[in-house]
């Protein structure tokens, strides 16, 4: 058990939603407390604080039990999220959210990797044995500022260490998500990995199947878009996760040699302030040939959103698309600056030709050209549409298409600017 001057007190962090939520996590535990029950903040929230953040969300810990808690916040109030493992929501007013108050449990077996089949309740110090990590295992009492450490989660925290709690292969056989929260926790906090820990990550890696494929995109999405992408991916490597995450990658790891690596690496790093299929495109992108078809068996595994299966299709299957563009026509230039994911595909290819220290010319030139043409310009409204030419009689068939394309380009190109310039070349190309 440890004081410790916490980073600001109650009134003094950050203003709006994360005071409100603040001020009714502290309530939470204050009443609690004046009920006679033991009440701290828990886990992450106690983790982020102690390094000077503000917690998104607020845990509380208590030795009341659900039904207790219930009874003391009113059933109108709360419900059990996992009431059968001690965890009930108190629901908030306006910006203060929901908290989560979980009972101190020390859980029995896991069957399935994931959740314990029974659960005991019990003490503070029990309950901070089954946590995952000892920088994640601490517990804070909000209205004495008072922190109590079981686990040593403190020193872990001051020599950046992410450690498992106890045994390593115990905590991740408990559940498997683990093995990606070590990298997780480590890459985004810039920490170390206990060499333990790793070891148990990597004896136990082939495991992650265990794990649903949303709650894995879950936790590669909060690496991939996160500024320590580049530690994450490394990790995930040397854990030999990536490997059964995304087996797509096996070709680059095991025959491309260390050149491929090292740039697939650095392009992700480069990368600036990337959404998740940007960042996938950046590891993905050596992989040649990478079919739609595979980035579509890839994303559906995971269970991405067809969105994101869209998105990534469209990023891979653009990477050599302005190569030589200052060459190319201008129907073919807008045409790509206008989709709505050019903006990604610039910064794409943009940490590509950093990396590589080639192309960058190419980028420039496109960046440059988005920035001056105006919008209207760029992608003006279609002088004529299919329902304009079957008015003027014509029959619809596979040719209207063929025919709207091309006076697009010729619209695009400033070849023409009128209805009736567009007209006169539908003529021009049927009568050919």
């Amino acid at each position: 058990v440890m004081n410790s001057p916490t980073p600001p007190p109650a009134d003094e962090q950050s203003s709006g939603k994360g005071e409100a939520s603040r001020k009714f996590a502290v309530e939470i535990v204050r009443k609690l407390q004046e009920a006679g029950y033991v009440a701290y903040w828990a886990g992450g929230c106690v983790r982020d604080i102690l390094l000077g953040k503000t917690p998104k969300d607020y845990d509380v810990a208590t030795d009341a039990r659900p039904e207790s808690v219930r009874e003391l916040f009113g059933f109108r109030r709360t419900h059990g999220v996992g009431a059968a493992f001690g965890v009930i929501l108190i629901h908030g007013l306006g910006d203060a959210g929901d908290v989560e108050v979980a009972t101190f449990r020390a859980e029995g077996a896991y069957l399935d990797g994931r959740r314990p089949t029974k659960v005991v309740f019990c003490t503070a110090e029990e309950d901070a044995q089954r946590r995952d990590f000892t920088i994640n295992g601490m517990f804070l009492d909000p209205l004495t500022e008072q922190v109590y450490d079981y686990v040593g989660g403190r020193g872990d925290l001051d020599n950046r260490i992410v450690r498992a709690i106890g045994e390593p292969i115990e905590r991740f056989t408990e559940d498997k998500l683990r093995l990606l929260r070590a990298i997780r926790f480590t890459a985004n906090l810039g920490f170390e990995l206990d060499r333990q820990t790793a070891d148990g990550v990597r004896m136990m890696a082939r495991e992650i199947h265990a794990v649903s494929p949303e709650r894995i995109t879950q936790e590669l999405k909060r690496m991939l878009t996160d500024p320590h992408r580049r530690l994450s991916l490394e990790l995930l490597r040397e854990s030999q996760l990536l490997q059964e995450i995304l087996p797509e990658m096996k070709p680059l790891l095991e025959t491309s040699g260390e050149e491929s690596w090292k740039r697939t690496c650095e392009r992700l790093s480069k990368l600036f302030d990337p959404d998740f299929a940007t960042a996938v495109s950046a590891i993905l992108f050596d992989l040649e040939p990478f079919p739609a078809s595979e980035v579509n068996g890839l994303g559906r595994r995971l269970k991405w959103s067809n969105q994101e299966i869209e998105d990534l299709t469209w990023l891979i299957g653009s990477r050599h698309a302005i190569e030589g563009i200052q060459t190319r026509s201008l129907s073919y230039i807008k045409r790509l600056l206008v989709h709505p994911l050019a903006g990604h595909l610039l910064t794409l290819l943009r940490a590509d030709a950093e990396t590589r220290q080639a192309g960058l010319e190419a980028v420039e030139f496109c960046e440059q050209f988005l920035a001056t043409t105006p919008r209207d310009v760029l992608d003006p409204p279609p002088l004529l549409t299919g329902d304009d030419l079957v008015r003027r009689g014509m029959k619809p068939g596979p040719k209207f298409r063929d025919l709207l394309e091309r006076v697009r380009d010729a619209q695009l190109e400033l070849r023409i600017s009128t209805p009736e310039e567009a007209w006169n070349l539908i003529q021009e190309f049927t009568s050919q």
